[in-house]
């Protein structure tokens, strides 16, 4: 029977799974790509966008309340201009603009030395003090801090320009709280706006807003850790969400002191220079971004509406800058977590659709598993194995149908050649016994020959001494014995004669068996 060496056929069904999902995998991968990096510049310029319009509602919100304070000082203002003459009243009209506006912790009116006849200095201060159990009260005050207000920031800037103006926090009354103060400058009710000058001040209504307070109104967080800063002329906070610094009478330089990156500084200049935009920083080992633009406060024109500016007197820009700190994380945490969303999806969908590749090539490859049994039973020598009949008119159909011929013609010459075995089989045999009846044949020869050899040696031998004999005693023998001796040697060779002529019919016989034997074709 035909052998064939035992071959392993390859497992294509999870190459092929693996091939085709690679490709895939590849092509949604680019796609992915394509889809990440337009998301992230559209999730980042939202984000950004997000950032800018907190940042407007911001300073919107910041300009509310400190035109609210305006509008609350100059509401006062015109009253107080008819009663310049009782200095009872300033205290009343402390109290009164405390009490309608929630953003005012506190108020003084101060008037310039010897203003009050018999009185160098005159002051009236109102501010509210809260006690340990939470509540409020308005103290009455006739200083402000423990210096003299002629000395204090908020009484000598609108004295030295005429015009109302903003100041920033304030270090000389840090045992009072940190304020931010409007400081206007008190004029007669009779003098003219187009002719006064600095000499035509009479004295200062300043209204404080606590920054604190201010601080805490302003705690907006569009993420987890942005948070809202207006810093001064200067650098200092006027509003923050850290208290201490704004206590501490802190700038934002003073960052790079307890060990800031110099980009804190950078970002910083920008803000104090008037410009609009955004930049990155990095703090305490991480990154952020701060969006910032100028205090540009809209009282004039909010005023010029109320009425208010038939005061006729203007109000200095203050020259802050308003930001909105973020951190980079919360900026880019949408894409992130997009990214590791679609990641994920991404993932559990390659799982699904391995499973699904791998379920329908296993059943488009059954055919080919069973042929593969089939061609290993062909290998092991089992031709007639049944391989059944398709009428799939695909690729593997066509190699299932030229297999079922292959193994067919296989099954059809295994038959020819197991029957042409068979018969060199049988003709080996019958040659081996033809071989071994002529080895018995030529035994048999070779036994005849030795023994008529054997029989012709004595008369040989004979005739030899006889021949020997006449011929060395020639001169000398009788008749009688050579007569004797001939008689021997005629004797001898007839029997040397019936010899030969034995073995010459045994020969005759012999090739007529011969001949016999051979088979007529």
């Amino acid at each position: 029977m035909l052998k064939l060496s035992k071959i392993t056929l390859p497992r294509m069904s999870v190459r092929l799974n693996v091939l085709v999902v690679c490709e895939i995998v590849l092509l949604l991968f680019l796609s992915l790509a394509v889809l990440l990096y337009f998301s992230r510049q559209g999730l980042k310029e939202e984000a950004f966008r997000d950032a800018e319009e907190t940042l407007e509602g911001t300073v919107q919100h910041i300009d509310n309340i400190l035109m609210s304070v305006e509008l609350t000082a100059y509401n006062v203002y015109q009253e107080l201009q008819e009663n310049l003459d009782k200095p009872d009243r300033m205290a009343v009209y402390c109290r009164e603009i405390i009490e309608n506006n929630p953003y005012v912790s506190g108020c003084a009116i101060a008037f310039i030395p010897h203003y009050y006849q018999g009185q160098e200095l005159f002051m009236s201060y109102v501010h509210q003090k809260v006690s340990d159990d939470g509540t409020s009260t308005l103290v009455t005050s006739n200083k402000f801090g423990e210096r003299p207000y002629t000395l204090q920031e908020w009484y000598t800037a609108p004295l030295k320009t005429g015009h109302a103006c903003w100041t920033d926090p304030l270090a000389e009354e840090e045992d009072e709280g940190v304020t931010l103060s409007l400081c206007l400058p008190i004029y007669a009710k009779d003098t003219k706006a187009e002719t006064r000058s600095q000499q035509d001040v009479l004295g200062v209504l300043a209204v404080d807003v606590s920054v604190s307070l201010l601080s805490h109104i302003m705690a907006m967080k569009p993420q987890p850790h942005s948070y809202s800063v207006l810093l001064g002329q200067k650098g200092s906070y006027i509003v923050h969400p850290d208290t201490k610094k704004l206590m501490r009478q802190e700038t934002v330089f003073d960052l790079e002191a307890t060990g800031a990156d110099i980009s804190v500084r950078k970002a910083a200049e920008a803000m104090l220079g008037g410009e609009s935009g955004y930049k990155s920083f990095r703090k305490d080992g991480e990154d952020w971004y701060v969006f910032y633009k100028p205090f540009l406060h809209s009282w004039s024109t909010q005023a010029a509406e109320l009425g208010v500016k038939e005061f006729g007197i203007p109000l200095d820009r203050q020259g802050w800058s308003a930001g909105l700190v973020c951190l980079k994380d919360d900026i880019v945490g949408e894409y992130n977590f997009l990214v590791y969303m679609v990641l994920a999806i991404t993932i559990a969908g390659v799982l699904v659709f391995f499973i699904l590749c791998r379920m329908v090539i296993r059943r488009q490859m059954r055919p080919l598993r069973m042929l593969t049994k089939s061609a290993q039973r062909i290998i092991e020598g089992h031709y007639h194995e049944e391989v059944p009949y398709t009428q799939r008119e695909d690729e593997i159909g066509q190699l299932q149908r030229h297999f079922l011929q292959m193994q067919q013609s296989l099954a059809g010459k295994s038959d020819e050649l197991e029957q042409l075995t068979a018969t060199l089989t049988q003709r080996s045999a019958e040659l081996q016994k033809a071989y071994g009846q002529t080895k018995g044949s030529d035994r048999m020869k070779t036994t005849f020959l030795h023994y008529m050899t054997n029989q012709m040696t004595v008369p040989s031998d004979l005739i030899e001494r006889s021949v020997t004999k006449l011929s060395n005693n020639y001169d000398t023998i009788t008749p009688a014995e050579a007569e004797y001796e001939v008689g021997v040697i005629k004797k001898q060779s007839e029997i040397i004669l019936d010899l030969l002529d034995h073995m010459v019919e045994a020969l005759e016989i012999e090739k007529e068996e011969e001949r016999k034997e051979v088979p007529h074709e």
